[in-house]
């Protein structure tokens, strides 16, 4: 039986481990790395803007910096999230070319971190996530379950959004210009 592919550069083996910051969007359990965490939030409501794509749900004021909330239910082409009291905003940061972009990721609950070794994450399936397959980091094997490991600079990535609102202009600190 063959071991599933590692997604690490690094040939540490079996030692290696990566941390993740896991949340439930509906039901499912989902992970992001958490080098690229800053803070999580209460959830409060954001600001519309408009000719944004649904899956932006506005901008929130940060200390003093504007920074877009993104609705992962939507991004994912499912329904929109509900509010409730367990509604957080998980503060990121991914790579916007050879920038940093600071996004909120509106989640239902976030649940823990969790040290997944780097042999125990699978590529990801070929089908049967529901997503599209290169927002898929890998599948992070946690006792008999499984946790959807986000790409989170490809599931982010500002050009998509600009796109999806039909803009061809440039993007600019995370809102289309």
């Amino acid at each position: 039986m063959n071991a599933p592919a590692s997604l690490s550069p690094s040939d540490a083996g079996d030692l290696a481990t990566d941390q993740f910051l896991t949340f439930l969007l509906g039901k499912e359990m989902f992970g992001v790395g958490i080098l690229g965490i800053k803070e999580i939030i209460e959830y409060r409501t954001p600001t519309d803007v408009p000719m944004m794509p649904p899956a932006l749900r506005g901008v929130i004021n940060l200390r003093g910096a504007v920074v877009p909330v993104v609705d992962l239910q939507q991004r994912f082409g499912r329904a929109p999230s509900e509010i409730s009291k367990r509604t957080c905003i998980v503060i990121i940061e991914v790579a916007s070319g050879e920038e940093r972009q600071v996004l909120g990721l509106l989640v239902d609950a976030v649940s823990e971190v969790l040290e997944i070794a780097t042999a125990d994450i699978a590529p990801p399936p070929a089908f049967g996530t529901g997503i599209r397959r290169d927002f898929i980091h890998g599948m992070g094997k946690v006792g008999e379950r499984f946790v959807i490991l986000l790409a989170a600079d490809a599931v982010l990535a500002p050009q998509e959004f600009a796109s999806m609102a039909g803009l061809d202009a440039h993007v600019e600190e995370g809102i289309a210009a």
